[in-house]
């Protein structure tokens, strides 16, 4: 008679174990939970990327006087322990977002709610992604260049207590009535000059110092978007600005990744005491706009090569 209670009871608790299937629309009344950075991370740690590996080139390839000069004052070449984990970097860069992938369908949501501040889960696909500045109703076709790793940069900057901050006042500036800007689309951008960087070894000195890449790509990567908003807040940028704002952070993160990365040190800092951001001494003062969808913005594929710079990859 025991066993017999004792089965009926585990079968009640498998029962209340059971979760609703997922497709393309969550359930609204049943919310998902959160994922972190470092469970996203393990999860491409752990599958087979062997097809998307055999697509990068982990650093530029340079002839002549080029090679010559990266060679006699260019930056330290990354640690030989260090380029497996460059390597998983780029790879991901290489995957695209599947909608019918479970985990990369919690990155979504995490991303939307951490924004938002919804409790709820959103469709997969829909308007409500426009407003979080993507292009498209789909987040999918955004990531040329960068592939899940704009996601993995987004969702890292959300699920830190200190760079959620950071995120939800760069979030408020994108949506100024003047100065409004496609959030998500200007973060991806940021994510491709920090691919670019990482492989034209300018943040080798840092991986290296620090003995590891991924968090100093995280951190190279919020520095530049902490970098970006400060110079659109004070410098009163505007959507027809993106370009040319964007190119010359582009050239400074080549050229000073160590300025940028003690910027965001600073800020941190100054998060955890209570000061005010580096955004600039005054909140973004005025209405608040929902994104336009008449927006023209100029990305970094957008603009001519820089005849002093690596050509992208993308």
């Amino acid at each position: 008679m025991n066993t017999e209670v004792l089965r009926a009871q585990e079968e009640w608790e498998a029962v209340d174990s059971i979760q609703p299937e997922t497709g393309s629309r969550a359930s609204s009344d049943q919310p998902g939970q959160l994922i972190s950075f470092s469970e996203a991370l393990q999860h491409f740690q752990t599958v087979d990327l062997s097809s998307f590996k055999k697509r990068i080139q982990p650093t530029i390839r340079r002839t002549g006087l080029a090679a010559l000069r990266h060679c006699l004052f260019g930056p330290p070449k990354l640690h030989q322990g260090l380029r497996e984990e460059r390597d998983l970097v780029l790879t991901i860069a290489q995957c695209g977002l599947d909608s019918q992938d479970p985990m990369h369908g919690r990155v979504l949501q995490t991303i939307y709610k951490k924004l938002t501040g919804s409790k709820f889960d959103c469709a997969l696909h829909g308007d409500h992604w426009e407003d979080l500045g993507f292009q498209g109703t789909n987040p999918a076709t955004d990531l040329r260049g960068a592939g899940f790793l704009a996601l993995l940069h987004l969702l890292y900057l959300v699920m830190d207590s200190k760079t959620l901050l950071m995120a939800q006042e760069i979030f408020r500036l994108s949506r100024h009535h003047i100065q409004q800007f496609p959030f998500c689309l200007m973060s991806v951008n940021i994510t491709r000059i920090t691919i670019q960087a990482l492989r034209e070894e300018c943040l080798s000195r840092e991986c290296n110092r620090q003995q590891k890449v991924i968090p100093v790509v995280n951190s190279f990567y919020a520095a530049a978007f902490l970098r970006l908003a400060h110079v659109w807040r004070t410098q009163h940028k505007t959507i027809s600005d993106s370009g040319f704002v964007l190119r010359d952070l582009e050239v400074l993160a080549k050229k000073s990744p160590r300025r940028l990365l003690k910027t965001l040190e600073i800020y941190l800092a100054g998060v955890s005491k209570g000061q005010a951001s580096l955004l600039g001494a005054q909140k973004c003062a005025g209405p608040q706009a929902p994104p336009s969808k008449d927006l023209t913005f100029t990305g970094v594929c957008d603009l001519p090569p820089h005849s002093s710079e690596g050509t992208w990859l993308i």
